[in-house]
């Protein structure tokens, strides 16, 4: 999958579905300028193709109570890919952990992590990710406010670079 296989009708798919994934068939063909039988075949290609991964609601996550938001820097003793991979697939079963990056550098793995509050992190840190196999070191930091939150794809950035490549 690259971004130059999509044409511009495509792109605008994506654009308008990462915007709203509710809106119906017919509307999106309106905004993207195609009839609905096309559009609906666009995109179930592209659900096909793997450029549609799925359709969620962004949910406010301290409405749910869940208040605490906090970074995991892990360093692991060994780096093997046996181990990373273990690592990875452990981190898959801990609910708190939201994201996980393997990065290059002193530190083996970022986590975002939400909690209800401090206890019951501090109680995941203590039980589940510090005790975890292979986990050399933990470093924390509790996020106190968020400047962006923006999970969504920047096609501003990826219509430049269709026209760069195109």
């Amino acid at each position: 999958m690259a971004g130059a296989r999509l044409d511009d009708i495509d792109r605008k798919i994506l654009a308008e579905l990462q915007a709203d994934g509710r809106m119906t068939n017919v509307e999106l063909a309106r905004r993207v300028g195609i009839s609905a039988p096309p559009c609906l075949r666009r995109v179930r290609t592209l659900e096909e193709q793997g450029y549609i991964r799925g359709y969620h609601a962004r949910i406010d996550a301290s409405a749910l109570g869940l208040e605490v938001q906090v970074f995991a820097m892990v360093r692991l003793t060994s780096q093997s890919e046996r181990d990373l991979a273990a690592f990875e697939s452990r981190v898959k079963d801990w609910p708190m952990v939201r994201e996980c990056h393997m990065l290059n550098g002193e530190i083996d793995f970022i986590l975002k992590c939400v909690s209800p509050d401090l206890s019951s992190f501090q109680r995941f840190l203590t039980e589940a990710l510090t005790a975890a196999p292979n986990v050399a070191s933990v470093k924390t930091s509790l996020v106190i406010r968020a400047a962006k939150n923006e999970p969504a794809i920047p096609f501003e950035v990826v219509e430049e670079r269709a026209r760069q490549t195109g």
